[in-house]
């Protein structure tokens, strides 16, 4: 156990970029370095990534870890598994953290097979225990409790967490760390599939929710599809996006990447509207971080009302032509006042 030290986090390149998931994992795994008395280490696989290297380390990390190889711009599921799994070997890490992305899912479920240790899914939150244990959270029952997992008997101690899960961590320009280059031995036997070209789909279905600050959430309650042309109104003047609880999933009504909730996507949008929307357990844990939550459905004991910031009980039929009528004429009256007028030189607003 004493030669393992080190905190890693898997870094998910895409498109140039690091993804959002990575980055928030960064916050909370400089945390937990801090509390182990550990460095920080990003394990970037990649081709042309060096600069994602740079990005990690103004976000938290002290090191990353570089494999480039032209053949690993696109992930794929053995080569990766392949490249962390060597790595590990090599430097004996204590704790390994995953995004819960689908690669980051596959990655994680493949390497902890490969190297013989545990791995603890979908945490929604991490400590470190007073014999050093990481503690790793997550749901259990649906939703109704909390699990505390501990891997005391193998390592490195590994786990992943959902997208939204962390906030994103502040970005200092100003921060050192070190770029290793290492190299990874793959052969063509290693790559078992072949990833021709990516063609992007514009459409509601891969319209992202995880970013949005505004969502529009649409339950059970509205009880047709087509009642979702409201949501996408009030959305759309509020600059923001439509998004889903499971039973609307499950009927066929909207696809599966509008949904929030544990079998769907944790959102913290700046304003959550929900409506129509009940407020399982299920539901709540992908959307209870959203920094002011509006909540408009029939029922007064509906359990959505209990972490609401505002409720609104009445029928949304009434309720959402009002608030797009009060919208439109709220946007019409800003667009027709005239400009304030400038003070003359010499004098003050007010004088």
């Amino acid at each position: 156990m004493e030669a393992h030290k080190g905190v890693w986090v898997f870094l998910e390149a895409r498109n140039g970029a690091l993804r959002d998931v990575s980055v928030q994992l960064i916050g909370e795994a400089r945390r937990i370095a801090d509390k182990r008395g550990t460095d920080l280490t990003g394990i970037l696989p990649g081709w042309k990534v060096e600069p994602l290297a740079r990005h990690a380390i103004e976000c938290g990390c002290d090191r990353v870890i570089l494999v480039e190889d032209a053949r690993l711009e696109f992930y794929t599921s053995r080569p990766y598994t392949k490249v962390l799994a060597t790595l590990r070997w090599r430097h004996n890490p204590e704790v390994i953290l995953f995004g819960a992305s689908k690669n980051g899912r596959d990655l994680g479920g493949r390497l902890h097979a490969a190297i013989d240790t545990g791995l603890a899914a979908d945490c929604v939150r991490f400590d470190v225990t007073e014999e050093g244990f990481l503690d790793m959270i997550r749901p259990a029952f649906g939703g109704k409790s909390l699990a505390h997992i501990h891997c005391e008997k193998h390592r490195p101690q590994m786990a992943s967490a959902r997208w939204n899960v962390f906030p994103m961590p502040r970005r200092d320009p100003a921060r050192s760390g070190e770029v290793v280059r290492e190299t990874v031995p793959l052969e063509d036997a290693d790559f078992d599939t072949k990833i021709v070209d990516f063609k992007p789909t514009e459409s509601r279905e891969t319209r992202k929710i995880d970013d949005a600050r505004v969502l529009v959430s649409g339950g059970f309650g509205l009880g047709d599809p087509k009642n979702f042309v409201l949501l996408d109104e009030l959305a759309t003047l509020l600059g923001g996006a439509v998004s889903s609880s499971r039973k609307p999933v499950d009927l066929g009504w909207v696809p599966k990447a509008l949904q929030v909730g544990q079998t769907g996507k944790t959102v913290r949008p700046d304003l959550y509207i929900a409506v129509g929307i009940s407020g399982a357990v299920q539901h709540l844990a992908g959307m209870q971080e959203s920094a002011k939550i509006v909540a408009v459905n029939s029922d007064p004991k509906a359990a959505i009302f209990e972490i609401a910031d505002y409720g609104i009980v009445g029928d949304l039929f009434q309720v959402l032509p009002e608030m797009i009528r009060q919208l439109k004429a709220f946007r019409a009256q800003a667009q027709a006042a005239p400009p304030p007028e400038a003070a003359p030189p010499g004098r003050r607003d007010g004088a």
